[in-house]
């Protein structure tokens, strides 16, 4: 017999990817001018001209056996002394290669990380609404997820809710700053407290309890907020990013985790992220782009475009009557659904060629994300639409 529930999760795929073929069916049908495609965090922003320079340059002038062969299994020095270098110049830290494992991208890293420092039936707590695939992630290292609700005044941690879900059996926390869904960016203030609540129940419960800052849309900040650097908060931190955001190099799934030697017995938990790269596969993550991130390490992200595309779509939306939450970072639209059924109103948006994610597999009932990282001209054709949709729901 097959994996019951390996089938389960294949024969049910993601509501998001699901919209997402449903929009590239739809575009081929009718134009791609006439779908109005919110659905998925996909760059639409092209990569840093020093991404194109660096590829080039590979290409041309390393042998093709060292450009295309494998790596050691925790990724080049040269590559992680790059990002240690980078990470200190920015956060005043001391990393050094020894602390980094690159990886396949952020969903990699936070699948390595829950296996490497969990146990079956441990538990870890993610702040609702938040990425659907972390109760996959965790669910497949045999633990369990356990939703703690934003506050629903403005989708900050909610400090008390989370102390009170704390119990002996957590193992961690997953924190995700700048937040997709949501935009919202955590505040150093409530990072300290945060950390202060997570050392206390260490105390309590006399084992570590690890916060998993999974980190993609750091870089992608607006109207100058600072973005704090979590594991300045809390020692046992660790620290998952992707480049796919930053550099939009989604497909090429490059990137990291940090452990910090901050951390608890630091080097024993990095043994265990190693372990768990090989027990995954997760091993000799791609040879050039590990090459290409050497070089374009410190490559700023182009946040005036998506700057942009928010203000029009939030301007938009709220101009016509939509409630929505005015994003401080990432590229996502939070925004009340028209209707108490979120699945329901997402539906009804695909009359008008509307392609939105409904709140529901995000942990969250009544709201629909809409992911602004795509052309200005689909935002600014796409309001027509939102108009109609809004009409038909005031009549």
């Amino acid at each position: 017999m097959i994996n019951q529930h390996m089938y389960e999760l294949g024969s049910a795929p993601s509501a998001i990817r699901e919209l997402f073929a449903y929009g590239l069916e739809r575009k081929a049908q009718i134009g791609a001018d006439k779908v109005f495609d919110f659905s998925l965090g996909n760059p639409s922003i092209p990569a840093p001209k020093a991404v194109a320079d660096a590829l080039i340059d590979l290409v041309s002038t390393v042998p093709a056996d060292k450009l295309h062969g494998y790596t050691p299994a925790q990724g080049t020095p040269a590559v992680r002394t790059a990002i240690a270098d980078s990470l200190n110049r920015r956060f005043g830290t001391e990393y050094t290669a020894a602390n980094l494992y690159m990886t396949c991208g952020a969903a990699a890293s936070l699948n390595i990380c829950f296996n490497a420092i969990s146990n079956p039936g441990d538990e870890f707590i993610v702040v609702a609404p938040y990425f659907p695939e972390y109760r996959v992630w965790i669910e497949n290292a045999k633990c369990t997820c356990v939703e703690v609700l934003a506050r629903e005044d403005n989708f900050q941690l909610d400090l008390a809710a989370i102390e009170a879900a704390i119990t002996p059996a957590t193992k961690g926390m997953v924190i995700n700053t700048p937040n997709n869904p949501v935009g919202s960016v955590y505040p150093a203030s409530d990072l300290a407290a945060l950390g202060s609540i997570l050392r206390k129940k260490e105390l309590e419960y006399g084992h570590a309890i690890y916060l998993i800052a999974d980190d993609p849309y750091r870089e992608i900040v607006y109207d100058g907020l600072d973005v704090p650097w979590v594991p300045g908060f809390y020692e046992n931190t660790l620290v998952c990013y992707s480049y796919s955001k930053s550099l939009s190099l989604p497909g090429e799934r490059i990137g990291y985790v940090l452990v910090p030697q901050t951390a608890d017995d630091w080097q024993r938990v990095y043994a265990a992220v190693a372990g768990a790269g090989r027990a995954l596969g997760f091993v000799c993550a791609p040879a050039i782009f590990q090459s290409v991130i050497e070089r374009c390490v410190d490559e700023p992200s182009d946040v005036a475009a998506y700057k942009e595309n928010r203000d029009a779509l939030y301007g938009g939306l709220t101009e016509l009557g939509y409630e929505c939450v005015a994003p401080q970072g990432a590229f996502y639209l939070w925004v009340r659904s028209l209707e108490p059924d979120a699945t329901a109103f997402a539906e009804r948006a695909k009359a008008h060629e509307l392609l939105i994610v409904p709140s529901d597999s995000f942990g969250a009932k009544g709201w629909v994300r809409l992911g602004y990282c795509v052309s200005h001209d689909t935002i600014v054709n796409s309001l027509p639409a939102f108009a109609e949709l809004k009409a038909e729901y005031d009549a």
